[in-house]
C-alpha cells in the first residue's frame, strides 16, 4: 500500500455554487457544458464537496481544473471562485484556471491568474472553444505559459472506442503536434492523452514524453486495468499522475484502481503523489 508520500489528484473539476443551483442558464449558454450536464444526475461538485470527498479517500491536495467555457465572462467568473476556494484551502485545492484563446483577452486573463495562485490552464478544449491548438491562438498560449511558469492540461480526445457526452473537445493530432512543437513547457495530456502514450515505441512520439505528462482522468471508463502496466512499460511510471475525473470518478475508486493495477510501490509512488508535487513544486 502507498504510504510515503502525500496523495495528489492531479484531475477534479469544481464549480460555483451559482452554476449548479442555476444549471439550466449555463446550459442556455454554452453548448459544451450542454452537453456534459444536462442530465440534472450528472453532479456538480463545489469546494466543500471536493474537501469532503478528499478526506475520505485521504488525498492530500486536489487540482483543480476549469471548465472550458466559450464566453470570457464564464471563464472569469469560474477562475475567480477557483483562486478564492484555493486561497481559503491551505493549500489543499491547487487551481488551473480556464481561458479562451479564440479571444483577444485571453493572454491577459493567463496573466492575470497566474500571479493570484494559478498553477497552471485547464482543462483546456480547443475544438470545444472554438481555436487552433496547432495555429497562433496556440503558438500564444505557449508562449504565455512559458514567461508565467504555467502548466498547460488539455483534454485529449480518443480517436477510437465508444462515444460519450464530452469526449470531443482536443484532437489526439493536434495535441501531439503542439506537445512537439512546445517542449520547452510542462504539459499534462488529460485522460492518457487520448492514448497518445501508445504510440511510444516510434522516436518521434517518445521524445515528446521528456516533457510531457498524462493524467489518469476517468481511465476505469476507457481502458481496462492493464493499461497501466502497459503505460509505465511504454513511457514510465514518472510520465503518469493520479487523476480521477471527481466528481465523474470518486477518489477513493480511482486510487484503489491504482492499487490494484500498479505491480511496483515504486511506481505506485510515483503515480499517487511524487511525479505530481515535484511538477506543481509543492
Amino acid at each position: 500500500m502507498y504510504s510515503s508520500g502525500v496523495i495528489i489528484d492531479f484531475h477534479t473539476h469544481i464549480f460555483p455554487p451559482q452554476v449548479r443551483d442555476e444549471r439550466d442558464e449555463y446550459i442556455r449558454r454554452d453548448a459544451t457544458f450542454a452537453e456534459m450536464y444536462a442530465d440534472p444526475k450528472t453532479k456538480l461538485a463545489t469546494s466543500e464537496d471536493l474537501l469532503e470527498q478528499m478526506d475520505a479517500a485521504e488525498v492530500g491536495a486536489s487540482v483543480a481544473v476549469g471548465f472550458a467555457w466559450t464566453d470570457d465572462e464564464l471563464n472569469v467568473r469560474h477562475n475567480d471562485y477557483l483562486l478564492d476556494e484555493a486561497a481559503k484551502s491551505d493549500g489543499r485545492i491547487v487551481p488551473f484556471c480556464t481561458v479562451n484563446p479564440a479571444h483577444d483577452s485571453a493572454a491577459e486573463e493567463a496573466i492575470r491568474v497566474a500571479r493570484a495562485g494559478a498553477k497552471g490552464l485547464g482543462e483546456l478544449r480547443p475544438d470545444s472553444q472554438g481555436w487552433s491548438l496547432t495555429g497562433e491562438a496556440g503558438k500564444e498560449l505557449a508562449n504565455v505559459a512559458k514567461r508565467e511558469n504555467l502548466i498547460l492540461l488539455f483534454h485529449v480526445t480518443e480517436p477510437v472506442g465508444r462515444d460519450y457526452a464530452g469526449k470531443q473537445g482536443g484532437a489526439l493530432t493536434d495535441f501531439a503536434e503542439f506537445a512537439t512543437t512546445h517542449q520547452e513547457i510542462p504539459i499534462v495530456g488529460a485522460h492518457l492523452a487520448g492514448g497518445l502514450p501508445f504510440y511510444a515505441p516510434m522516436p518521434e512520439v517518445r521524445e515528446t514524453f521528456d516533457h510531457l505528462y498524462v493524467d489518469t482522468a476517468a481511465q476505469r471508463l476507457l481502458y481496462d486495468h492493464t493499461a497501466y502496466e502497459h503505460l509505465i512499460g511504454l513511457i514510465g511510471a514518472e510520465r503518469i499522475l493520479l487523476g480521477s475525473d471527481y466528481p465523474l470518478v470518486p477518489q477513493s475508486l480511482q486510487i484503489e484502481e491504482l492499487r490494484s493495477g500498479v505491480f511496483r510501490s515504486s511506481d505506485l509512488d510515483l503515480i499517487l503523489g511524487a511525479n505530481a508535487q515535484r511538477l506543481l513544486g509543492l
